[in-house]
């Protein structure tokens, strides 16, 4: 083997192990780090209502000042609600796994009768529906343990708002190409600004039709749904599923096979009308991540940095990708993290009037 590419590979498992060491690091340091990247998050989404203030005319101080209450009443807002349901259907989740139970046998012996043999002892390892009522419930309850660091939050916000204006003279003094990579930082805050600011409506829209169609039905929490449904709508894929499985096990339990085939197909018309039409029309393509880069993000971030990971994987590559195609020796990774590009046709030599 010639000396380069053993220069390659070397460098090929260099990368891979600074790759894993950083990521270890991030792992075991989650309860720390965690706080800080929702810190920087938040400030990301108040730059834009802060420099609109002082735009109109409001001191920077005083523009501060209102964004950060606005923050602290959304905070305020989200906890009560999420300490309020979590802990309402915590205390009733005994009966509710009793019934559940009684259900489950009922339907085992009607498929017994059927002539379909499904083993409980099956159903209760692999297939036991309480484990996913109690996942969803899990992760709604990570993200409300967050709201207990919201102090410190709320500190490194401010923080980081207030050293955000000396940031861009301070990166032209330590970069030669300041302005260039100013401008892609510009266009990741103005991108993940228009995703989140989207995403929110939608899931607004997503959680107060499924309290309209949990109150219609007459299942119990409806609160506790939309507000379960708004959060995981955040989450990529598969967090609309996550959202869909509790309301739909609550209703075989309280009311019966045709209602949880009714909340079913309400919660299938949802995400079908929001996620299909609604969200890609206005969404388009601006985020520059594949549909597989967007949930193998999703899996990666949330094995490292939890539930809020699995809330900020979206923003946390899409700064990764920027921050990789910022350097020549990486910039392939970046095009690989992309949406699909087109054929590259080559273009054939120019016929010789000459010839022949």
């Amino acid at each position: 083997m010639s000396s380069e590419p053993k220069v390659i590979v070397s460098n090929l498992l260099v990368s891979v192990a600074a790759f894993v060491i950083i990521v270890a690091g991030m792992k075991a340091a989650s309860s720390l780090l965690v706080p800080f990247l929702l810190a920087l998050f938040v400030a990301v989404l108040l730059a834009s209502p802060f420099n609109w203030l002082q735009d109109k005319g409001l001191p920077a101080g005083v523009a501060l000042l209102v964004v950060l209450g606005l923050l602290v009443l959304g905070i305020l807002l989200i906890g009560t609600l999420i300490g309020s349901s979590v802990e309402e259907f915590s205390g009733d989740f005994p009966a509710f796994q009793e019934r559940l139970h009684t259900v489950t046998a009922g339907l085992l012996g009607w498929l017994d009768k059927t002539g379909v043999h499904i083993s409980s002892e099956l159903v209760s390892a692999y297939m036991d529906p309480a484990k996913a009522v109690k996942m969803a419930t899990n992760i709604l309850g990570g993200m409300g343990n967050m709201l207990t660091n919201s102090f410190l939050i709320l500190v490194t916000v401010v923080f980081i708002m207030l050293e955000a204006a000396g940031f861009p003279d301070k990166w032209r003094l330590m970069r030669s190409n300041a302005e260039q990579s100013l401008a892609e930082f510009s266009q990741a805050i103005s991108n993940i600004n228009r995703y989140m600011g989207i995403k929110t409506l939608t899931s607004l829209a997503t959680a107060f039709l499924v309290v309209i169609l949990t109150l219609f039905i007459g299942l119990e929490y409806p609160l506790l749904w939309g507000l379960l449904a708004f959060l995981l709508n955040f989450v990529p894929n598969i967090g609309s599923i996550i959202a869909a499985i509790p309301a739909v096990i609550q209703a075989l339990v309280q009311l019966g096979v045709s209602a949880a085939l009714v909340v079913a197909g309400g919660y299938l018309a949802i995400n079908i009308m929001i996620g299909t039409f609604i969200e890609p029309r206005y969404m388009g393509k601006g985020l520059g991540l594949s549909t597989l880069v967007v949930f193998l993000s999703l899996v990666f971030w949330g094995w490292v940095l939890g539930p809020v990971g699995m809330l900020l994987s979206v923003p946390l590559t899409i700064v990764a990708k920027i921050a990789l195609d910022s350097h020549d020796d990486t910039r392939w990774v970046a095009i690989m993290l992309g949406p699909k590009v087109e054929p590259v046709v080559a273009s054939e030599p120019p016929l010789d009037e000459n010839a022949g």
